[in-house]
């Protein structure tokens, strides 16, 4: 993949950063969603200049499929920057009352305000940002108690922004995903591909497939040996050979790599193959 060649800001999200600022005014909260496989990839750039001084609840999903002692670092430094930071498993119920309840903690002075003012509680206005894929409809509806948001394991299902009714005090500004118009850090561009935030048309499977394998031989062996029942050797080229004998992926007897690498995407992707966090050589 050449340097700094990935560009892709489909409309809908100029629009989405558009109205944001439009309605900053009638927002109470900001929930940012990351990927907790990429606490750093997957947070959105110059976010600041968007959301002003809006208190922010950075909410990291998908904890069910990180290595949650690399990810515990970033929260770690994202705590010691100031940020509020909720990790989140969005199959897990325990996990959304904790949410509602540390937001109701950052909204008593808001609250406590309008209490002084003669007014009853209202409902917190809470916009949901964050990049494609990473969770925010899966959050919505479960907030809200019914499918008021389209789910998809693909980026840009969203298209338009929409204020939400809950039965839990939060009016929740539903938004498409964001991404920044030009992502020049290759191996960030890799593990936003590689983790479905990316559509697949904007880079060649076959870097993604290099990417993953040659990522995952250098920190998660194991990862590999376990899914495809291989040894895993230092030359990633003989990973990918290994792989395909296993799942018959030839073509006219030479490893067929795009198939490879759509298996090794798919299977990381789907989940079954869980337990890895990107950005480690950020850390």
């Amino acid at each position: 993949m050449n340097e700094n060649n990935i560009n892709w800001y489909p409309g809908h999200m100029a629009r989405t950063k558009r109205e944001l600022k439009e309605n900053i005014k009638l927002i109470d909260c900001i929930y940012e969603l990351v990927d907790a496989r990429m606490p750093i990839s997957s947070k959105i750039k110059n976010i600041d200049d968007l959301i002003k001084d809006k208190p922010h609840i950075i909410i990291m999903t998908k904890t069910d499929l990180c290595d949650m002692e690399v990810t515990k670092k970033w929260i770690r430094q994202y705590e010691e920057h100031g940020f509020v930071v909720v990790p989140m498993d969005l199959t897990n119920n325990k996990d959304y009352k904790k949410l509602i309840d540390i937001t109701k903690k950052l909204m008593e002075t808001l609250q406590e305000k309008r209490k002084g003012q003669g007014l009853k509680e209202k409902d917190i206005r809470v916009a949901v940002i964050g990049i494609p894929n990473v969770g925010k409809s899966t959050l919505i509806n479960k907030l809200a108690g019914k499918k008021v948001a389209q789910v998809s394991n693909r980026p840009g299902v969203t298209k338009q922004i929409n204020w939400l009714k809950t039965n839990c005090g939060l009016l929740l500004l539903d938004t498409p995903g964001i991404l920044w118009p030009k992502i020049e850090d290759n191996e960030e561009a890799l593990s936003l591909a590689s983790t479905g935030s990316i559509k697949m048309d904007v880079l060649n499977i076959t870097d993604i497939g290099g990417y993953l394998v040659s990522f995952l031989k250098n920190y998660y062996p194991e990862k590999l040996e376990e899914r495809y029942n291989i040894e895993v050797d230092i030359d990633p080229l003989i990973v990918f050979e290994r792989i395909a004998k296993k799942i018959g992926a030839y073509n006219n007897g030479e490893v067929d790599y795009e198939n490879v690498s759509e298996r090794v995407y798919h299977d990381l992707v789907s989940g079954k193959i869980k337990g890895v966090t990107f950005d480690q050589w950020k850390i």
